[in-house]
């Protein structure tokens, strides 16, 4: 059985390599793209999910603009890291096929009570905004998912956008808030993984000696993306986020972790969106998510790069 996802996100360089990931898996079935906004506004995302999927040969997947700023405060968005356009690093064009009309929000509550009980994932790779609106407005979708599998997050490897928070929870912390306390089944791809996850010079020459049209597109991409944190890590590559959340559902043997509680710092302008994960278990607090805590990375990479040769 093909496991039915739908892939909400920003994209973002890494945002489209886990688009091309599960696109060239066929374990999977992709339902739709939905868009948020995050790495840069939501006219862009929707517009880079389109361009991904035609690159992929794959137009004819629905793509769905939803929410285009947080529930609760002013969008936050990362050109420093991702460029103008969200996809710097490659020329972009006009897709041929345009947006659906409808908001992703509606999509997804609409999609997840129209298939059978457990039978939907949420692939979940930028800020919660259009997971949490629909939960709120729906609340009887949380006990039909099967799962959300979210990047987001960090414990012991701290943030990347201050230093107690990760990118994505960080835009959005409420909405995030919302989804650990939906009592959905969760799983989170924290920084504490993604960080081993590195786009080093030989890992990229493979992808780019592959040849067809998504690997030479990612590998302009990546030789963009990597850029920034290579600077600010300096490391060899740049983590590469977004495509562990669809390697969790290829190859959980990838990975290590362990079932934590998780809470959401909202309050506090200093932590904002900070993940406060309960790993040595020490709060009595009940468990509400599986927290990955490392990866082959390696393995990853061989995944990775097969995976985008059948594009």
């Amino acid at each position: 059985m093909r496991r039915k996802i739908i892939i909400d996100t920003d994209p973002g360089q890494d945002d489209a390599a886990a688009i091309m990931l599960a696109l060239a898996s066929p374990e999977l079935h992709v339902l739709a793209i939905t868009a948020v906004a995050g790495n840069v506004p939501l006219a862009r995302t929707s517009l880079n999910a389109s361009i991904v999927l035609e690159i992929c040969g794959r137009p004819d997947i629905p793509v769905y603009a939803g929410c285009e700023r947080p529930l609760r405060r002013q969008l936050v968005t990362a050109e420093h890291v991702h460029g103008k356009t969200g996809l710097d690093g490659i020329e972009l064009f006009e897709p041929a096929v345009a947006r659906q009309a409808g908001h992703a929000v509606d999509f997804i509550i609409d999609t997840i009570r129209s298939e059978p009980e457990a039978a939907v994932t949420l692939c979940a790779l930028g800020p919660l905004t259009n997971i949490a609106t629909a939960l709120e407005f729906a609340p009887d979708i949380a006990g039909r998912l099967a799962e959300i599998v979210l990047m987001g997050g960090g414990y012991f490897e701290g943030g990347n956008i201050t230093p107690a928070a990760e990118f994505n929870i960080f835009v959005d912390p409420e909405a995030a808030a919302i989804v650990f306390a939906s009592g959905v089944k969760l799983t989170m791809m924290p920084l504490d993984v993604t960080h081993k996850v590195l786009t080093t010079a030989a890992r990229c020459a493979r992808l780019r000696s592959v040849g067809n049209r998504p690997a030479i597109a990612m590998a302009g991409m990546l030789a963009f993306f990597e850029r920034f944190d290579e600077e600010k890590y300096g490391t060899d590559g740049g983590p590469l986020h977004d495509p562990t959340v669809i390697a969790w559902l290829l190859r959980p043997d990838l990975f290590t972790g362990r079932q934590c509680n998780v809470e959401i710092e909202t309050v506090s302008e200093l932590t904002r969106g900070a993940t406060v994960v309960d790993w040595w278990r020490v709060t009595g607090r009940p468990a509400n998510a599986f927290v990955a805590g490392d990866i082959d990375a390696d393995g990853f990479f061989d995944l990775f790069i097969e995976r985008v040769a059948r594009l």
